[in-house]
């Protein structure tokens, strides 16, 4: 059994955690670089040498998809064809869930073929119908979706972001687009992936935090679950009580973030109160960088037409080198010391 370090030590350790928070937020600005052209290689590749992000304001808004995504365009493109959609109770996909006995499970979305041209106006129909309490729904697959199942709109983006390219020497892992409304939220986590985000109808709310952030987000192991439906007709349109949520076979763990920087006060840790939260809103044509390893949570708001939807690219983060090994060794001592 592991035995707890002797009070000096712990005392040394906690205040070594302190400094790094406390120092980090000293040498870095509390705001978002904002950029007016897209960077060279060169001058990206030093934001990724330090990991940090940049917006660049209209960076896309000679794309044809910020032109062109409208709902008209849409389903004149996609019309009936069958698409995957997350469908959840209350747009909580890939989110920590707070049970009845107070434990804690990280819970993911009922997946749903269905077309289109449904999908797209049940969306819209729900943002101007909210009093109504009916599942939410958002096309968010994150597996190279746009390359995929929605391959019919990839012509109108560019196949990757050349800056990107040429600094990191790769395409692009994953093309991905996202569809929804204002209901469905994404909760705090962090990804492995120098990630390029462009905001095509409506806007994104980003917050988001750096590596350092570890001892504050109060990460821990807990128990996967998956969202069924209790109505066995699979035709059928879904009501908020049909969704159930139960435990994952075989039993999947998952090390999540539990602590959400809106509501500071739940589930904090004794660092939670030194990170200072970023806070950036992406208009129709800004794209930012979001750099690997970044804690963020996402909420949105639709454009005229009820819905919100964006595109992103996912490159490959560099394990070799520091940046990875140093960020798991933070990571095992903010949870050694949380637990």
């Amino acid at each position: 059994m592991a035995q707890s370090l002797p009070d000096d030590q712990a005392s040394k350790l906690d205040s070594a955690i302190r400094d790094l928070i406390i120092n980090y937020h000293e040498l870095n600005a509390t705001v978002i670089d904002e950029l007016y052209e897209e960077p060279s290689a060169l001058e990206f590749m030093q934001y990724v040498a330090r990991n940090r992000p940049f917006v660049v304001r209209k960076g896309a808004e000679d794309w044809t998809a910020v032109q062109k995504w409208d709902s008209h365009y849409l389903l004149s493109v996609l019309g009936d064809s069958l698409v995957n959609v997350a469908i959840t109770p209350f747009g909580n996909a890939d989110a920590v869930l707070k049970e009845d006995d107070g434990s804690l499970s990280y819970v993911k979305p009922l997946e749903r073929l269905e077309p289109f041209d449904k999908v797209i106006r049940y969306i819209s129909e729900q943002e101007s119908n909210q009093e109504k309490a009916t599942p939410i729904k958002y096309a968010q697959t994150q597996n190279d979706n746009l390359r995929n199942e929605y391959s019919s709109l990839f012509e109108d983006v560019p196949s990757d972001i050349p800056f990107a390219r040429i600094a990191l020497r790769k395409n692009p892992e994953a093309v991905n687009f996202w569809l929804g409304n204002s209901l469905s939220t994404t909760s705090l986590h962090k990804d492995n992936y120098e990630n390029i985000y462009v905001q095509v109808r409506g806007q994104k709310h980003f917050v988001i935090m750096p590596p350092v952030a570890a001892a504050a987000v109060n990460e821990q192991s807990i128990s996967g679950t998956t969202y069924t439906s209790t109505n066995g007709d699979e035709e059928a349109e879904l009501k908020v009580e049909d969704l159930k949520h139960t435990l994952d076979e075989p039993e999947l763990i998952v090390p999540v973030p539990t602590w959400d920087p809106d509501f500071p006060d739940v589930r904090s840790t004794p660092y939670s109160e030194l990170v200072k939260p970023l806070r950036v809103t992406l208009n129709e044509g800004d794209m930012m960088y979001l750099p690997a390893q970044w804690y963020h949570k996402v909420e949105q708001s639709c454009g005229d037409e009820g819905y919100c939807c964006a595109v992103n690219y996912w490159y490959d983060m560099e394990f070799g080198g520091s940046f990875w090994a140093s960020n798991a060794f933070a990571r095992d001592i903010a949870r050694a010391v949380n637990n």
